[in-house]
């Protein structure tokens, strides 16, 4: 199995390494990468690169490692032995698979995503090293061990929002995703908006780098904000020289798909203040 990328999906090539190399040794491939750099469709394009199913497990702060695994109803099982139903004495009734259960069963090899990890309780990775090294675990109530029958791909993603153990980081493949240069981001444009006018594309690109560039900014745009913002200059049918905004604040035209919390919007009405007073 290789992955070069797909179509709809434009991965440079040290990605496309890290994602092999993954594959080759059988390692969990953890993603970092500011958000919006297309960490979690990366597994999406993968599986269907290479034509596999994709199990997604999207984790929370609430998100105990053992839901990955299974879980047991034991209030369920009480109500019902309240009741007399038969259910009550079969305890595998009140077990409900979870995730990796479900890719360690499955028929055939899967992707299987473990999105944004480090939203979790730091314990979260410790708990699963075991499980993704060995590729098994043990379901205590009914004394069965679940095995993978196909070693499912892992794609593990991270907004290095917090540190991950050590032990943790020892058994993955690692790859940063840089934030794509304005000759790339032009490229991914296009995949996603075919036909564009270029000149327009060229001129919302170039006020988007400056954009990142400012100084102070709280929360730079992304990726994905850049092909919202450009989806909207196309609707609004906006011309390459009136991209620069009124003449009042100077805010980029709707500034609101690029900047994302008062602090930022403050930050560029003040530099075109000062602006206009050297002006």
């Amino acid at each position: 199995m290789r992955f070069d990328g797909t179509d709809a999906y434009i991965a440079e090539k040290d990605l496309t390494v890290a994602v092999n190399a993954a594959i080759a040794l059988q390692k969990p491939l953890l993603v970092k990468g500011e958000p919006g750099t297309g960490k979690t469709e990366l597994a999406r394009q993968l599986a269907q690169a290479l034509g596999l199913d994709l199990l997604e497990w999207h984790v929370k702060s609430t998100t105990k490692a053992q839901q990955g695994l299974y879980e047991y109803d034991a209030v369920s099982r009480l109500r019902d032995s309240q009741l007399g139903d038969d259910r009550f004495n079969d305890i595998a009734n009140y077990i409900r698979r979870g995730k990796l259960w479900d890719a360690f069963d499955a028929d055939k090899r899967v992707v299987l995503l473990i999105d944004e990890i480090d939203k979790a309780d730091i314990e979260f990775p410790n708990d699963l090293l075991q499980e993704l090294d060995r590729m098994e675990f043990h379901v205590y109530e009914t004394g069965e061990t679940i095995r993978a029958r196909h070693r499912p791909i892992v794609i593990i993603t991270s907004n290095n929002e917090k540190e991950l153990p050590d032990a943790f980081l020892r058994r993955c493949f690692f790859h940063f995703i840089r934030f794509p240069d304005i000759e790339t981001l032009h490229r991914i444009v296009e995949v996603h908006y075919p036909g564009i006018k270029q000149n327009l594309v060229r001129a919302a690109l170039t006020q988007f780098y400056e954009i990142r560039d400012v100084p102070g900014l709280k929360k730079k745009p992304s990726t994905s904000e850049a092909l919202d913002w450009i989806r909207l200059l196309v609707a609004d049918d906006v011309a390459p020289e009136d991209l620069r905004g009124d003449a009042k604040n100077a805010l980029p035209r709707l500034h609101g798909a690029l900047l994302k919390n008062e602090q930022d919007v403050h930050l560029f009405e003040r530099l075109a203040f000062m602006a206009r007073r050297q002006g």
